[in-house]
């Protein structure tokens, strides 16, 4: 692997990955991210709206899928995962306008004004997710590390991969 053509590249896209996670910021948008989607799910209970049970089962849905999605727990090469964060988006999204897509008369005071700010947000951290998604993967921070150079083979046959008797 160390004489690999792109190791230069491949080190260097994974230290931006991990600096990309390892930010203040992302960390917040993440551990935001988990409660919304956690508040998300217990909604109905909390504001007192469970009795709409295609409202209810859909919040708790949601929820659940909104905060393993924004938590992380699926990559974290956020580069490579920003996909993931539209989808949050279009979780909240989903959650804003769902009290009038689900079926049954389910948009209730307390429903509609829930769903409508807890969706909001849920989108707002989405987008938050998605731009520094984004802006990671194409902007190193920091200082740059000089190239790292690979150490010759030590061994002493010659590496399967250059040629030599390998399995």
């Amino acid at each position: 692997m160390e004489t690999h053509p792109d190791i230069v590249e491949m080190r260097d896209r994974h230290e931006r990955a991990e600096r990309a996670t390892t930010t203040l910021g992302v960390q917040a948008i993440e551990a935001l991210a988990v409660l919304t989607g956690a508040y998300i799910a217990i909604s109905p209970w909390v504001v007192g709206f469970n009795n709409l049970q295609t409202l209810t089962v859909n919040n708790l849905i949601v929820g659940i899928a909104y905060a393993l999605l924004m938590s992380g727990g699926f990559g974290r090469a956020y580069e490579r995962t920003h996909s993931m964060a539209w989808a949050g988006c279009a979780l909240g999204l989903w959650t804003i306008i769902s009290q009038w897509v689900v079926a049954g008369n389910v948009d209730t005071t307390k429903s509609v004004v829930n769903n409508a700010l807890v969706g909001a947000f849920a989108l707002v951290l989405g987008i938050a997710a998605s731009v520094v998604a984004a802006v990671g993967a194409r902007r190193p921070r920091g200082r740059r590390a000089a190239p790292y150079q690979a150490a010759p083979y030590q061994g002493e046959q010659a590496a399967p991969y250059e040629g030599g008797q390998g399995s």
